[in-house]
């Protein structure tokens, strides 16, 4: 009984440093892209060690797989930079409540994508989250309602990368997939840079307390969660991993208050709404696991 509770307090961690991830963006004093490069760079590290000290294999088996999960990489990329945008424009509170909502992207994107059954329940639980948005967005100031377009399309890029990570997932490992995408993400940040002029020694500027927070988000945040969360899975099931996932919106909100004093600038309206979409993501996998069940 110990060693299942040891995976659900290492779970719930992993949950607190993914909620913590939105608040790194307000305390890392950097632009978002140069951040989201940074974190894709030391994740990128972190995992080839990984792969190295474990002697796993990096061979793909076929090339169009290897394009899949590039593509997926971009993706990946574009989900990261979009977020970060979104609560460098307005509040951490703001970015990880529209990117709560990537669970209801999935449900009109994996009918089409795994050529499953569309969900008549997914939907009306979608609409009740845009009635939580426009909760949200009613006292909004003109970069909040940018930060929340940010936002709503980093979900979905995560809904989409989450997707396409099922399908390829079932032939590769995830900690090949894993590499490749960052690889490939770091790969388009570099060419967006190089494009837009930002490529230069201007990058690797930052205070101390920037440096250590980048290591925290890119070594603890993205590749040790990664790996922790395989374990997790394995130990504890899918079913309760995902539902327990959906509780990083309470976790960053609850630490933005702590931390940044979000509450003195967000009002009433917005915790309203908070509660009604944390209250439909939640909702939304238990009723699935119900009525399956059924």
């Amino acid at each position: 009984m110990f060693e299942k509770y040891k995976f659900h307090i290492l779970l719930h961690t992993i949950i607190l440093m993914w909620g913590f991830t939105g608040i790194l963006g307000k305390l890392i004093h950097l632009d978002a892209l140069y951040l989201v490069w940074h974190r894709v760079a030391i994740a990128l590290i972190g995992l080839l060690l990984y792969v190295l000290l474990t002697k796993k294999s990096f061979r793909i088996d076929t090339k169009m797989e290897l394009v899949k999960i590039a593509g997926v990489g971009v993706l990946v990329a574009l989900h990261w930079l979009f977020f970060y945008k979104s609560i460098q424009l307005s509040t951490a509170s703001l970015g990880i409540l529209c990117l709560s909502t990537t669970t209801l992207h999935v449900a009109w994107l994996e009918p089409l994508v795994m050529k499953r059954k569309f969900s008549w329940l997914e939907l009306a639980l979608g609409l009740v989250v845009i009635y939580g948005i426009y909760f949200v967005s009613s006292d909004f100031k003109a970069n909040d309602f940018e930060a929340l377009i940010y936002g709503l399309f980093a979900a979905l890029f995560a809904a989409l990368f989450s997707v396409f990570n099922g399908k390829i997932v079932q032939k590769t490992p995830s900690y090949k997939m894993s590499f490749y995408e960052l690889l490939t993400a770091l790969v388009f940040l570099s060419l967006v840079m190089v494009f837009n002029g930002t490529l230069n020694t201007s990058l690797f500027v930052m205070s101390v307390s920037d440096f250590l927070w980048l290591l925290f988000l890119g070594l603890l945040c993205t590749s040790f969660a990664f790996l922790a969360t395989i374990e997790a899975v394995k130990k504890l099931g899918a079913f309760t991993v995902s539902l327990s996932i959906n509780l990083e919106p309470v976790y960053t909100i609850l630490l933005a208050i702590f931390l940044l004093h979000e509450h003195t600038v967000l009002g009433k309206q917005f915790y309203i709404g908070s509660l009604i979409i944390i209250f439909v993501v939640i909702a939304n996998p238990i009723l699935r696991y119900y009525f399956k069940k059924r």
